[in-house]
C-alpha cells in the first residue's frame, strides 16, 4: 500500500511499564499556578486556583 515500514505501530517507548504518577509531579500547570498565588496572596485568596488544582489530582485517581 506504500506505507512505511513500522507505520501505525506505537514507538518501542509507549510499550514500557509506567511507573506511578506521583503526587508531586501531577497537573504540573494547576500546582504552579496555585504555589505562585499562595506565595503572593496568602492560601486564603487563592481558593479557586486550589480547586482547580484538586480537581485535576482527583481526575488522575489520586484521592484528595
Amino acid at each position: 500500500r506504500g506505507e512505511a515500514a513500522g507505520a501505525g505501530q506505537a514507538p518501542p517507548e509507549l510499550h514500557l511499564p509506567k511507573k506511578p504518577l506521583k503526587p508531586c509531579c501531577a497537573c504540573p500547570e494547576t500546582k504552579k499556578a496555585r504555589d505562585a498565588c499562595i506565595i503572593e496572596k496568602g492560601e486564603e485568596n487563592c481558593g479557586h486556583l486550589i480547586e482547580a488544582h484538586k480537581e485535576c489530582m482527583r481526575a488522575l485517581g489520586f484521592k484528595i
